[in-house]
């Protein structure tokens, strides 16, 4: 997130929401992501290990 220097109270919790928003969505699609085979994320670039060590990863299995 940006600096918040100068921002008032509620822009800067507006911001946080967002990002916790942004992080929750991310937790969700890793998730769903993990739920397909081997072979379907290979076809798009994406690997378990990549999922696995992405930042927001909150393993649903």
């Amino acid at each position: 997130m940006a600096t918040n220097a100068g921002r008032g109270f509620f822009r800067r919790a507006f911001d946080a929401m967002v990002e916790a928003r942004e992080k929750q969505a991310q937790r969700y699609v890793n998730g769903a992501l993990m739920m397909l085979d081997d072979e379907t994320l290979r076809t798009h670039g994406v690997s378990r290990d990549q999922l696995r060590g992405a930042r927001h990863f909150t393993s649903i299995i």
